[in-house]
Parts: C-alpha cells; sequence; structure tokens
C-alpha cells in the first residue's frame, strides 16, 4: 500500500464544518475514517461546493438511482478505483442491483445487458476511453435518454472520471470498516 500524498486531516486541517461532515459521512458509511471526505475537505470552500455539485448528481441526480451506480461503478471498474467501487458496490445494492448486475457491469456492455443498459454501459466506455462518444453509441444512448438525462449522464462520468484520478493521484486510502 502506498503512503497517502496529503494525508486525511483531523478538525484542525478540515474546519469545524467539514470536519463535523466527514465525521457523519464516517459513521454513515459504517467506517472509522471515510478517507475521501477527510482528504478533500482540507480544500475547505472548494470541497463544500464539491460536494454540492456532486449531490445534485447523485443521490439526487436527474438519472435514476440504479442507473447512477451503474454508471458510476462502471467509470470506477474502468478506472481501476477500487476506493470507488467499494462504496458503489455497497450504494448499488442499496439503489437495487444484485450481485449479478454489478459483476455484469464490470464485464461490460456485451454481458447479456437489454438495448437501455447496453448503450449506457457503451457510452460510458466510450467517454472514459476517448473522452467523446461515437455516433452510433450517441443514437443508441439517445432511444433511452432525453437531452436533460443525457447531460446528466455526461456530466457524472465526468465527475467519477476525474474523482477517481483525484483518488488515484492523492494516494487516498481505503477506508477501515468499523
Amino acid at each position: 500500500m502506498t503512503t497517502p500524498r496529503i494525508p486525511p486531516g483531523g478538525l484542525r486541517e478540515l474546519g469545524p464544518i467539514n470536519w463535523a461532515f466527514a465525521t457523519v459521512a464516517a459513521k454513515a458509511i459504517g467506517v472509522q475514517n471515510a478517507h475521501i471526505f477527510s482528504t478533500l475537505g482540507r480544500s475547505r470552500g472548494l470541497f463544500r461546493a464539491w460536494l454540492y455539485f456532486s449531490a445534485r448528481q447523485m443521490p439526487f441526480g436527474t438519472l435514476s438511482r440504479k442507473d447512477s451506480e451503474m454508471v458510476i461503478i462502471r467509470v470506477a471498474h474502468l478506472r481501476g478505483s477500487e476506493y470507488e467501487l467499494d462504496h458503489h458496490r455497497r450504494l448499488g445494492k442499496r439503489a437495487g442491483l444484485s450481485g449479478d448486475e454489478i459483476e455484469r457491469i464490470l464485464a461490460g456492455p456485451d454481458a447479456g445487458w437489454g438495448d437501455r443498459e447496453r448503450a449506457i454501459l457503451r457510452a460510458v466506455d466510450e467517454l472514459v476511453a476517448d473522452k467523446d462518444i461515437s455516433e452510433l453509441a450517441w443514437a443508441a444512448l439517445r432511444r433511452h435518454l432525453d437531452e436533460r438525462h443525457t447531460i446528466a449522464f455526461v456530466l457524472l462520468v465526468g465527475q467519477y472520471d476525474s474523482l477517481a484520478t483525484t483518488l488515484h493521484t492523492l494516494r487516498v486510502q481505503p477506508d477501515t470498516r468499523v
């Protein structure tokens, strides 16, 4: 295991608001320290703005929780983000994904999905790999998502791709379950 480039902070490093949020979140998640929050919280106001932006995508986003979790799990898998995968496997199950569905998300768009899920997963794959969606994949995605949902989809993929980069670059360590 590598050493964090920026270690999780405590009250002094996070400030009272971010520290309180990180503490409550850790209890809710069932971990000793939610490293994502106690690390990113060191950025103070930027952290709170990021939390608001993130929450407006998931859990309070335009896409259904199940669709959101499918997207996030696929991005985490493609980016090799074990931190994201660990959290979103559990959240995916709470959102209604079965263990089999989560394994098929990891396997990809050709793992026995219907047209809707295949279109979503293929578009995730292309966005993560190419930073764009081909016309063919776009047409398939648009058969299932209207303009508002398509914009939310692209932002969600970008958010979790960026988060995977942040977690990897800062070497945020896995959380320890209580």
